[in-house]
């Protein structure tokens, strides 16, 4: 698994950003038994203007967001893993063979706010807004209550698996 990960803010982790994004993503993944083992995801860490202006130009919504997912595949069913017969280069990286599943734009400036006002530290809202990313590139969506009773409980879920509690 390939994770381009880029922090294009002078703000600082107190943890290695790329290991964290890794494994969550590899969690949610294995979570979700998705066939592919060989994927690239790009992860962009921003701030609350830079993710304002990505919101305003790709959802016509100009007002800042804690992240922003943008998914290659499209999914008939959330988790099912599925590239058209004669399709592949639209999802396939040439040179590497990975399966692109899509970029994630986070606002770290969202991300310590919340961290703060939740009362957890920023790893793990880190996570959390990774975790709930990889499932939208995963074909999940949250428009409907149901929907984001699901999506939670595998957010919870991974976060769980990987030792990542709101205590930490």
């Amino acid at each position: 698994m390939t994770f381009y990960v880029e922090n294009e803010t002078d703000r600082e982790f107190p943890f290695d950003i790329e290991e964290v994004a890794k494994a969550v993503g590899n969690q949610v993944l294995k979570n979700e038994n998705c066939k592919y083992d060989n994927f690239a995801i790009n992860v962009l860490v921003t701030d609350n203007e830079g993710i304002r202006e990505y919101n305003n130009q790709f959802r016509n919504i100009d007002k800042e967001t804690d992240v922003l997912s943008f998914p290659n595949l499209e999914f008939d069913t959330p988790g099912v893993y599925y590239i058209p017969e004669g399709e592949e280069a639209d999802y396939l990286d040439p040179e590497t063979d990975e399966l692109i599943l899509g970029d994630i734009i986070l606002s770290v400036d969202r991300i310590y706010s919340q961290a703060e006002e939740y009362g957890h530290s920023v790893k793990r809202e880190f996570a959390f807004l990774v975790a709930h990313s990889m499932l939208h590139l995963s074909g999940y969506d949250h428009m409907t209550e149901e929907e984001a009773k699901v999506m939670e409980a595998r957010q919870e879920k991974a976060l769980e698996d990987l030792g990542i509690t709101r205590d930490i």
